[in-house]
């Protein structure tokens, strides 16, 4: 089956980098987020399902999922109750393929693997990984080398726990470069991405991907990497997930 598959980014306004327009449907929207902004209000900041709805002049707009203000990357937004529900259902349902992008300046433990286990609240705002599993967050990852001190990872979360990639990558040893929540080196921004997105609608397939835009190791040759590396992401030889629970 050939899959419809956009990959044209179109800047909404020019200049503006807060979000770019993937594709645009009767049904829904697909973007690509760019870092430090909030999918809600924040601070007294437009949010931006709020800011989506008032430049596309819509009278609704339903937010899907989420990614944190750090997180870049691929994101879908419904403009109808309808089309709300049954996407709501599929992530709900673990129907939706979604895979990220991160990159880390620490060697990990593994060069690819699952991590598994429930997490719970930590300190200001963190959340931490338990040895516990019952109800737990489960992400496949495999990684490559990327440039001399970094490495490159390809995520595939089975579960939409918060902050479950960041938390996964700490406990391999290899948090985030920029992310310093979680104890990843200095940087201009927090280096995980949403590269791409897969879902089921009014039976046809959808997949979207999008590079991102944003971050001095983001660089041509990161992309070049993620090309030869993880041009099919849904094709990777993916640690296996357990049949029952981890």
């Amino acid at each position: 089956m050939n899959y419809p598959f956009f990959s044209l980014m179109i800047p909404l306004f020019a200049g503006y980098s807060v979000y770019q327009i993937l594709t645009q449907t009767a049904d829904f929207i697909i973007i690509n987020k760019s870092p430090g902004i909030s999918v809600h209000k924040d601070q007294g900041d437009e949010g931006l399902t709020m800011l989506l709805q008032r430049q596309l002049e819509l009278d609704e707009i339903f937010l899907i999922h989420r990614l944190d203000k750090v997180t870049s990357g691929v994101m879908v937004f419904a403009k109808n109750r309808e089309t709300a529900a049954d996407l709501s259902m599929q992530f709900q349902n673990r129907e939706v393929e979604k895979f990220y992008l991160a990159v880390s300046a620490n060697k990990p433990k593994r060069k690819q693997g699952l991590v598994c286990g429930d997490m719970e609240k930590s300190r200001r705002g963190s959340w931490k990984l338990l040895r516990s599993k019952i109800n737990p967050a489960m992400t496949q990852f495999v990684s490559v080398a990327m440039k001399p001190g970094f490495r490159l990872f390809l995520l595939k979360p089975s579960t939409g726990k918060t902050h479950q990639i960041r938390v996964a990558l700490k406990s391999e040893g290899a948090p985030i470069l920029g992310d310093n929540m979680y104890g990843g080196e200095e940087a201009d921004r927090t280096y995980l991405h949403a590269y791409q997105l897969a879902f089921t609608l009014n039976e046809e397939r959808y997949i979207f991907r999008a590079l991102p835009t944003d971050g001095v190791h983001f660089d041509h040759q990161f992309s070049t990497l993620v090309e030869s590396s993880f041009s099919q992401p849904e094709m990777e030889n993916w640690p296996k997930l357990p049949s029952v629970k981890c």
